[in-house]
């Protein structure tokens, strides 16, 4: 027979744990319409920028030298900018990135230096000693755009210094509230993307398509690392809410399992009970 008491306490833990679980998936969804908001929105900028850098990367080609920022050298040494949320609770969205991540290091044949952006992948790449350039943690839910500078100035400088020949990020790209994809691309040396279309399109820049070319391009490597936080925090406000719900609606079924387990034991006591009382009765007789 099982411990009614114990049951009746493990029920009570289990109902708390719940309120627990609801709790934070509210703040989570609160949190995950802004996200989702913000990181949606700078989607259409992205794109924009990469036909107008598509466009001036083939004038400044026909007049003068590339930009160091558009100079492709063999690669020797890489750079990967690794974006993870500060916590957990958010389901297997941190194992998946990181995977993703320590997979792209062990297929490379030439050292990997890494930039970690939060602290559940600055711990993993802890754990695995591997090089890292810089870190950067407690960037908080709604970092802004100068916040994130830091991160983009180290990545120019490394590039253009020579210092590596290729940078890429990883991070979590945001699909919809139920799924939220890891995702890898390079960043440096930037490709300008072959959009149809560009050619057809006369654009007249002033001063001239080198020097709009030279300003763009570290705005665009900026943008990009910054729109990249804003889809890895979307996803991860938005794992959370799931996880957290499923955690809710677990606890709840765990709760009606012990419930019938409570009752079954109370009947148990009392037919027990009645059995000694009637056995009593029929002995006095």
């Amino acid at each position: 027979m099982a411990d009614i008491r114990a049951v009746r306490r493990r029920i009570k833990g289990v109902q708390n744990t719940a309120k627990i679980t609801k709790a934070m998936e509210m703040v989570a969804a609160s949190k995950m319409k802004r996200a989702q908001e913000r990181g949606l929105a700078g989607r259409p900028y992205a794109e924009k920028i990469q036909q107008v850098i598509a466009d001036l990367a083939a004038l400044s080609g026909e007049t003068g030298a590339l930009h160091p920022l558009l100079q492709s050298r063999p690669a020797t040494r890489t750079v990967l900018v690794h974006i993870t949320p500060d916590r957990g609770l958010c389901g297997g969205l941190n194992a998946n990135i990181n995977r993703m991540a320590a997979g792209f290091i062990l297929e490379q044949k030439v050292p990997v230096r890494l930039i970690a952006v939060g602290r559940k992948g600055l711990d993993f790449m802890r754990r695995h000693r591997r090089d890292i350039l810089a870190e950067f943690t407690q960037l908080g839910d709604r970092p802004g755009f100068l916040e994130t500078l830091p991160i983009s100035r180290i990545i120019i400088d490394e590039y253009t210094s020579g210092k590596v020949d290729q940078v890429h990020l990883v991070y979590t790209r945001f699909i919809s509230t139920m799924l939220q994809q890891p995702a890898i691309r390079q960043l440096l040396p930037v490709e300008p993307s072959s959009t149809p279309g560009v050619q057809n399109v006369d654009y007249i820049y002033e001063p001239d398509p080198g020097a709009v070319l030279n300003e763009l391009l570290p705005r665009f490597v900026e943008m990009e690392v910054y729109h990249a936080i804003l889809e890895s925090i979307a996803s991860e406000q938005s794992a959370r809410m799931v996880a957290m719900r499923n955690a809710t609606e677990n606890a709840k079924e765990l709760v009606s399992e012990l419930t019938l387990l409570y009752n079954k034991a109370r009947q148990e006591s009392i037919t027990t009970e009645l059995l000694d009382i009637v056995g009593g009765a029929v002995a006095l007789s």
